[in-house]
């Protein structure tokens, strides 16, 4: 199997881009990719691309990815896994060319949640990732899935309302200084605890905004990465994890087994353990699941998530920065381009480059979960091949 190397990446603004459409953001995620790349790219280069979308678009994604970035003389395919599609798109393109069968790829990642077509509304996009015989008719989207969770871990382990609201506040502070986060302004845990309610125990601040965005990464092979730069940055493993849909059927509502089977099998294939993580990328789509994300990804004991935000350890200048971009909760998340967006801000911690740079970074993890917590992807990046 062939080493893959991420020599570009790149992504839009994520906010609310309503005068621009789809069509306009992917070529601009696209055309940051490859700017991006040190020495220069041909994108007639390029031998196949993956599109991640999740929120359906006006025409056919795929065909509709070709004709607005310009590659119609490649397979391009479009993908979609939930609120996982970014980093399995990046999963897809890594085995593409781990395979032998491509040198180069491309990986785009784009959604526009914040307005839709009449054909495609957001509702159809809820009830597509949930069980639509029993779950979702129930109400189950997205911040009553997640609030079942979470009101369970906060019942069975040490956490609190407040330490969930820390992770919001750290999330904040970390998204001031990036420019392309969509909520760029702290707040306080007071603020936190007395916003309106969403669904117990998730206030409004607690919850992730919808997002429209985009974003791009270009991976080579091995043997042609020095074509492209002198600084790669190496997939070193991917994963992806199932659990069962329906809550009635899980097993424990405390942590996210798709997570954990994600994680373990980067984990495997990277050679690397989480205590080898400098900087990570979780899925913070509502700011209780970032508490039980720390447990799944090892980074602490069962129900210890607590410890690590009120110590301070997943801030930066902590021992494992934790959504260093801000994070879903304020860079946004356009569900397509999440995961792409992630491995972008990886990307740029591992090369020096990140607006909120962790000192000696040299491996890092993007992390998502969705669909609803039934399907969870991780990949590992590092400046080390391995």
């Amino acid at each position: 199997m062939r080493r893959v190397a991420m020599v570009g990446a790149g992504m839009t603004t994520f906010g609310e881009h309503f005068g621009l459409g789809i069509k306009d953001l992917l070529p601009m995620a696209v055309s940051e990719a490859v700017a991006n790349v040190d020495k220069g790219f041909d994108r007639s280069d390029i031998e196949a691309a993956w599109f991640g979308e999740l929120v359906s678009t006006d025409g056919f994604p795929a065909g509709l990815m070709a004709d607005s970035c310009g590659l119609l003389d490649i397979p391009v395919s479009r993908l979609e896994n939930a609120c996982a599609t970014g980093n399995d798109a990046i999963r897809h393109g890594v085995m593409a060319i781990a395979s032998g069968m491509y040198d180069v790829v491309l990986v785009v990642g784009g959604d526009k949640v914040r307005e839709t077509s009449a054909r495609s509304t957001f509702w159809d996009w809820m009830s597509s990732n949930r069980d639509q015989a029993w779950d979702f008719a129930l109400g189950l989207v997205a911040p009553a899935n997640f609030a079942l969770h979470v009101s369970r871990y906060l019942y069975e382990s040490p956490a609190t309302r407040e330490h969930q609201a820390m992770v919001a506040v750290k999330n904040h502070k970390h998204g001031v200084s990036n420019p392309k986060a969509q909520m760029r302004f702290e707040i306080t845990v007071e603020k936190v605890l007395n916003a309106p309610m969403v669904v117990e125990p998730f206030g409004l601040l607690d919850c992730s905004p919808q997002s429209d965005g985009a974003a791009a990464a270009v991976l080579v092979a091995e043997n042609i990465a020095d074509r492209y730069t002198d600084r790669p940055v190496w997939v070193r493993g991917v994963g992806l994890g199932m659990d069962r849909i329906m809550h009635a059927h899980k097993g424990d509502m405390t942590s996210f087994p798709a997570s954990r089977r994600a994680a373990k099998a980067s984990y495997a294939m990277a050679g690397l353990g989480p205590n080898d993580m400098h900087v990570a990328e979780t899925h913070d789509c509502f700011s209780g699941v970032e508490l039980i994300n720390y447990e799944d990804l090892g980074f602490c004991d069962k129900f210890d998530g607590y410890k690590l935000i009120e110590s301070g350890e997943t801030t930066i200048g902590g021992r494992i920065p934790v959504n260093t971009s801000g994070g879903l909760k304020a860079k946004g998340h356009p569900p397509g381009a999440t995961g792409i967006a992630q491995c972008y801000e990886i990307f740029e911690q591992l090369r020096g480059d990140a607006h909120n740079q962790v000192d000696g970074a040299r491996n890092g993890l993007a992390h998502n979960i969705g669909g609803p917590t039934a399907v969870s992807a991780v990949t590992i990046l590092s400046i080390d091949k391995g």
